[in-house]
This record gives structure tokens, sequence and C-alpha cells, in this order.
């Protein structure tokens, strides 16, 4: 290999203007004197000079060009989406794993052109690009661009004029990087003269790579909050992953007759027209757990004692969730869906993968039918899991989110129960008695992480035999949580009108492992999957202020919660929650990880019960894949509007 100087009148223009560019990128986006003269240099020195390879060594300088092409373009991307303090969390398997996605599209460019010189400017250029879009997705509404995104990619060109694009000094330096690299690249002239071998290698190699990614990720889910599959993952890594996420196999007996044949058990049925329709509460409680499922947890003073009072004309139990201290909107969507992540892959949200279409289905096409007014609240962002885009398609009339509440009077950084509640009351109250109201509320109150000290907020409630900091401001949120549902329990008591007030539990809180293994003796791993099962139970009651059945439920889950709501409300069901209501006669409880069989006293994982248990989970499977995935022969009786 030769370096030859090649100072011409075109390298110098070249050259100059990339300074300007540099120096326009310090005073306008901010990057550093330092970067600004670095890049100029290094522009300099690429651009004038002239690289001689020897012909014998073309197979090294070519796979030395690729693979540093790769793993230069994955520092880039990781380096451009992330932040300092959030690039070091991704481990070394991890960004290895990304590298060899980059390493990917290298080679499958590479089979085309047979120019390693080449091969780097188109496939850096277009692995740029596309983390640049993700770049500017995750400005504009708070989450990473996924598979599922680009279902949708026309509305969203087609809202882009609203947004401003910019640049700040982290792009700008990613992108003057990407001009010395793509200028390096210019100057290989290298052409790889035996055609097909170049081809099968590389092909060969793609294969390598994919089958080694596959293989390592079986247990690797898709991370799709904020920036979290970025620095867990790996950009490049996460979205491959949401790819393979967004493809649902179909059941293996899933047909037309298959569904029509459930059909025939079903009919469309709607309330009495005399009925007096109750106003529908629900408020989903973030990280709303009690400990007492796990083990002995003693407290200075009681968490929930008006909870825990909370007896008359009320169903209380505890429910399963498929989710344990993250990922609320799988929460809400087998609430608000009837259906289950049980037949999803791990680590994907349906919020973000699976509601495309319009007019998706959920309870709340039952409640239209039934003349009532739809309204969602959520006391925080709007992007947060796509609620801004899902809610209109599951058929909401209103949503409020954060500019929408009252933020003079944080409870640590985030809207209190207390204050969404009286928004909730608020709505009430404009409605008047002509309404049928369905409102659901999500908080934000309890929200985790528990390990920063707040000004604005005393823990006053903490363990007396198990002490750790993150669990004592736990309790003491919970604490808070109990006193804001007794305002809300009370004003409801005195409506005139007719109210149910349905309330649970998303998702038990991450907390330190210590204090699980101290709460249960064994921590979190090493259980059976009756103990596993524990760390998925949230509380949750429903309520009347008139006079109803009070009871207490052994198990149920969040996907069968909304059926037992309306059957309590008196709401004529629909057909789906027909089948739920006499599914959960069958299988009284279930989530991702399995469901509890009556027949073995226990629970099991799926395929593991009795036959008539199967009977029924099967016929389920069926029906959600119906209504979820055939969009061209969904059922008219199940789901039909």
């Amino acid at each position: 290999m030769k370096l030859q100087k090649n100072i011409t009148r075109k390298n110098l223009i070249f050259t100059a203007l990339a300074a300007a560019i540099s120096v326009f990128a310090h005073f306008f986006c901010g990057i550093s004197l330092f970067n600004t003269l670095l890049f100029s240099i290094l522009f300099l020195l690429v651009q004038n000079t002239t690289i001689e390879f020897h012909e014998k060594f073309n197979w090294l300088f070519t796979a030395a060009s690729i693979i540093a092409g790769a793993v230069l373009t994955t520092c880039l991307i990781q380096y451009l989406l992330l932040t300092e303090d959030l690039r070091s969390k991704i481990s070394g398997d991890r960004f290895f794993l990304n590298i060899l996605c980059s390493l990917m599209v290298y080679l499958l460019v590479m089979a085309f052109t047979r120019r390693p010189g080449l091969t780097c400017v188109i496939a850096h250029t277009a692995l740029m690009l596309f983390a640049g879009v993700n770049y500017f997705v995750y400005e504009f509404r708070g989450n990473e661009l996924t598979f599922g995104d680009l279902k949708s990619a026309f509305t969203g060109l087609s809202v882009a004029s609203n947004y401003d694009f910019s640049l700040n000094a982290q792009a700008m330096n990613t992108l003057l990087c990407s001009a010395i690299l793509i200028a390096a690249a210019a100057k290989l002239k290298i052409v790889c003269k035996h055609t097909w071998s170049t081809v099968l290698i590389c092909i060969l190699l793609t294969v390598l790579s994919f089958l080694h990614v596959m293989d390592e990720t079986q247990n690797t889910v898709t991370e799709s909050w904020e920036q979290k599959g970025t620095y867990q993952n790996g950009y490049l890594l996460n979205f491959s992953l949401s790819i393979r996420d967004s493809f649902v196999q179909k059941p293996d007996n899933y047909s037309d007759d298959a569904v029509a044949s459930i059909e025939k058990d079903y009919s469309i049925k709607k309330t009495p027209t005399n009925m007096e329709k109750p106003a529908i509460i629900v408020i989903m409680n973030e990280s709303f757990a009690d400990f007492n499922v796990l083990g002995q947890l003693d407290t200075n003073q009681p968490v929930t004692p008006f909870l825990d009072s909370l007896w008359e004309n009320t169903v209380r139990g505890y429910a399963l969730s498929s989710v344990f201290g993250a990922k609320t909107p799988n929460s809400e969507w087998e609430f608000l869906t009837g259906n289950s992540m049980a037949y999803l892959p791990s680590g994907s949200v349906p919020y973000q993968q699976y509601i495309q279409q319009e007019n998706a289905y959920s309870i709340i096409d039952t409640l239209k039918k039934e003349d009532y007014t739809c309204v969602a609240m959520h006391p925080y962002y709007a992007t947060g899991w796509s609620r801004d885009t899902v809610y209109p398609k599951l058929g909401f009339d209103e949503m409020y989110f954060l500019d929408d509440f009252d933020q003079s009077n944080l409870m640590r950084k985030y809207v209190s129960d207390s204050v969404m509640y009286r928004k909730i009351i608020e709505r009430y109250e404009a409605g008047g008695n002509q309404e049928n109201l369905f409102l659901m509320g999500i908080t934000m109150q309890n929200h985790g992480g528990y390990t920063e000290s707040y000004d604005n907020f005393i823990q006053d409630t903490y363990g007396t035999n198990v002490r750790f900091f993150d669990v004592n401001q736990y309790l003491s949120l919970i604490r808070q949580s109990d006193l804001a549902v007794k305002e809300l329990i009370d004003y409801f008591s005195s409506a005139d009108k007719p109210v149910i007030v349905c309330f649970f539990g998303d998702h038990q809180p991450s907390l330190n492992s210590t204090f699980y293994r101290r709460l249960n003796g064994k921590g979190m791993s090493g259980l059976t999957l009756d103990e596993l099962e524990e760390f998925f139970e949230v509380p949750f009651f429903i309520w009347t202020n008139y006079e109803s059945e009070s009871r207490e439920v052994e198990r149920t889950s969040l996907n069968f919660l909304s059926t037992m709501l309306l059957q309590q409300a008196g709401i004529t069901l629909a057909p789906y929650q027909q089948f739920l209501a006499e599914m959960m006669t069958y299988v009284p409880a279930m989530n991702a990880r399995g469901y509890y069989s009556a027949s073995a006293g226990k629970y099991v994982h799926y395929g593991k019960g009795s036959g008539e248990e199967e009977f029924w989970i099967q016929k389920y499977r069926l029906l959600q894949y119906n209504g979820l995935f055939d969009g061209q022969n969904k059922s008219e009786v199940f789901f039909g509007r």
C-alpha cells in the first residue's frame, strides 16, 4: 500500500467547503472548536491523499474495509442516538450483534457492487440515513422507530411539516464524521475480479451472521420505551428484533371455517332501553401492588387502610398481569381488548406494533353501541407508548394528557393520583345527567424509579421487618394512592347517578432484588410457576355506589377484568365478551407465562392442562388472531362495528 499526495484544485475546493461547513457547525450547532479544527484537518488529509494497493492483497484490504466500515457505522449510530451517559450501558455482546447487523448490510451491498469502496459509501450512507430518521422520530414523539411504524409511514409523512428539523452538536459531529468516512471510502479503488466467488462468500457470511444473531437473541425482547432499545440492545439490533416480533405465527388449525364454527354459539344482543346505565370509571393505577401476595411485610402504619375496608357493593381480589416492573400499555391493552399477551412475542407492545388499522376492536365498541361517551385520561406525554395515535383507533371520543392537568403541585415529578381524580370528577360533572360516560384513567404518581430523594415528597410509610430506601418510597406512594382513591369513592358515594368504579394495578414495581429475597426467601429465580405468578398478581376492585353483589374473586386476569366489569354494570355482553365470560369458567386466570388449571389445582404452561382447558385456550387463540391479524376475514360477529 502506498500513500501519495494528490493536491488538486478540485480537492482544495472540496476541503474548503468542508472547512466552511465545520465552522458553520461550530457557530450554529454548537460543536466544539477542537472538533471544528479536527474535522477540517482530517478532511484535508483524506481528500488530498491517494491510496494505492498491491493487487496481491486486494482480498485483505477488501475484508478490512468492510469490517472497519461496519464497526465505525455502528459506533456512529450509537453516538448519534444516545447521550454520553447512556452509551456505556450496552453490553459488549449486544454491541457485537449490532456490528453483525451492520455487517450484513455491507455484505449484501458488496455482493452487488463487488467494489469495497463503493460498498462502504452506499452501506454507510443508507444506515446513517436510517439512523437519522430515528433521530428525528425520537425528537418528535419520544419513542424509537420500530418496524411497526413503517406500516404507518405515510401518516407520519403527512404531519412531518408540523415539526422543526434541527441538528444539535452531536448530530453535526456524526454528519461530519460520516463525510470523512465517505471521502476515505471513495479513495478505495479496489475491484474484486473473482465475481462469483465474491458473491458466494458475501452471501455465505451474511447467512452465518444472520443465524448467529437469531441464535443469540432467542430470549432477547424488543425494547420500545423511549431510548431503552438503543442503550440496552443497540439500535440496529433492536430494530431487527422489532421485525421479528411483528410477524405473529398463524395458529396451526386456523381457518375461516374454524372461526365460523365458534360464531354459531354467540349472538349480538343489546341492553334493554329502560335500564339506567351507570357511569363507568376505570382507574389503572401505576405500579399498584400488594406485597402480601409475596410474603409478610410489616409496616409502621397500614399502607392501604381504605382499600382494605372497601367491601360493601364491591367485587375484589387479585388479577394476573402479563408484565412486571414495566410495559404498562400491555396491561391497558389486555383490559380494553380482552386479549392476552400469551399469544404475542415476548417483549412486544401491541400499542406500537399491532394496532395499525383504524377501528381496532375493544370494549369501547360495546360501550359506543350503548351510547356511551368514551374518554381516556393519562397525566403524562401524549406520545408515550403511541397513545395519541392508538386511542382514536380504539374509538375514544376524547383524550386528556399531561398539558390538560394541573402541574403546580407535583408529587416527586409526576401528577398525583389526587389531581388526576379531581380531573375525572370535573369531566364527570361536565356531562351532567344526560351523558353515559365511560372514562379510562391511567395514573403516573407511582411510576419508578424509587431511589432519588425529593423535596416535595415525604416518605412516611416504611417496612419494619424489611427496610430498603426504594421500598419505603414505594410504600409511601401507595399510601398516598389509598388516600386519593378514598377521595374518589367518597365523591361518587353521594352522586345522584349510578356509578361503577373499576380499580386495578398495571403491574408490580421493580425494586431492590434483595428485598424480594427477604420477602419470599428465594427472590425471583429458582421459582415454581405458581411462585413466579405471584410476582404478576395485582389487586383490583369493582365498586358501585348502588346496591350490588359483594364477593371476593379467588383469581382472575386483566384480560377477563373488563368482561367482569360489564357484567357488574349490567351491560349486555357483546359476542366476544360472551365468549370470555364462558371461557372464565374453564380457565379462570391466564397471562403471558401460563394459566391456572382448575383440574390440576395449579398454574401450568400452555399445552400442559386438561383437554377441555386446552380446547378453550385454542379457541381463544383463534379468535384473537382473527381480530388482530386477519383483516380480510375478520369476524363480523365478534369484531364488527
